[in-house]
């Protein structure tokens, strides 16, 4: 399982130009779901978007998680991130979870990240979303359940 972090001030996405999910002040999450991924995979996304202090405290370092900050969680399914460019210009997809199970996991992510207490909003599995964004810092930070990074 691989995830986008990125410290925001506010995003939202939409859906045929209808807001479907909305966050002021948190963290903007893309998550793609690998072959295979499983419950414990979901554990370590979900324990890393709560515990990641990517916020800063009063002395100006990154030392506070999101949950410190009183901020919200904007989920988004993104299968393109397991993408795979190494071979050609044309990503491949071989990587990807096929798309039931690939819900199945999106939606157990979702409901493990709304277990922590987070206030937490989503974007719609498989549909074409428009993500809009203002990032805070910028602040971005690469997740991968199998620490490949």
């Amino acid at each position: 399982m691989r995830a986008v972090v990125q410290r925001v001030r506010e995003a939202s996405v939409s859906v045929d130009g209808q807001i479907v999910g909305q966050i002021d002040h948190g963290l903007l999450v893309y998550l793609g779901v690998a072959a295979g991924d499983d419950g414990a995979d979901i554990e370590y996304i979900v324990a890393k978007v709560r515990d990641v202090r990517i916020f800063s405290d009063a002395e100006g370092k990154m030392n506070r998680s999101v949950q410190d900050e009183g901020g919200a969680v904007l989920l988004v399914s993104q299968f393109t991130l397991c993408g795979d460019v190494r071979k050609g210009r044309r990503p491949a997809f071989d990587g990807a979870e096929k798309p039931a199970e690939a819900r199945q996991r999106y939606d157990e992510t979702l409901a493990a990240l709304r277990a922590t207490g987070l206030p937490v909003s989503a974007g719609v599995f498989q549909a074409d979303m428009q993500v809009a964004s203002v990032n805070d810092g910028p602040v971005t930070i690469l997740l991968d359940s199998s620490k490949l990074f």
